[in-house]
């Protein structure tokens, strides 16, 4: 009987790229408010779920064996995608801007997969090389997005909190 493998840190995280991105094309031929709306909550979701397990578990194991640059890149990227998605949960698709908040989303996203993802440079090969246990990481982030998907899916999504943003006052 053939054992089931489950996906290591780097391929469940570019499991949920895809994923994501799938939902970007959705989202640009949906027609009709509540269609555009249910897709929307889905990329938010899961952009949320994705997003805090990245910062909870991967990030924090690649500290001082990657880029500290692109580390530090990747928590501003979240941070920007947590904004937009606060407007995009708080808004609906009748608002003005609701559909070019969810386009400027995707096209932030697909920049940091694009930095994650770079085959020589970026985050996921820089960490493969660095000897991270892909495999361990896994199966934590797994566990957390498990927990964290039947939270959000229980009580809506959080107000996000930011890792770099500061409070601005007048």
């Amino acid at each position: 009987m053939p054992t089931e493998t489950k996906p290591d840190a780097i391929a469940l995280l570019k499991a949920d790229h895809r994923e994501v991105e799938a939902l970007f094309e959705k989202f640009e031929k949906a027609s009709g408010d509540g269609r555009k709306r249910d897709i929307a909550q889905r990329i938010c979701m899961e952009l949320t779920i994705h997003a805090q397990i990245e910062e909870e578990i991967f990030y924090p194991a690649c500290e001082g064996k990657i880029e500290d640059d692109l580390l530090k890149e990747a928590y501003v990227e979240h941070d920007g995608a947590k904004v937009l998605i606060a407007e995009i949960e708080a808004g609906g698709p009748d608002d003005d801007f609701y559909d070019a908040k969810v386009k400027v989303l995707s096209e932030q996203i697909e920049h940091h997969v694009e930095e994650e993802e770079k085959r020589m440079e970026g985050m996921f090969s820089q960490a493969r090389k660095a000897g991270l246990d892909m495999d361990e990481l896994g199966d934590r982030m797994r566990a957390r997005k498990e927990e964290l998907t039947a939270r959000y899916k229980a009580g809506g999504l959080p107000k996000p909190e930011t890792t770099t943003l500061t409070e601005v006052s007048d």
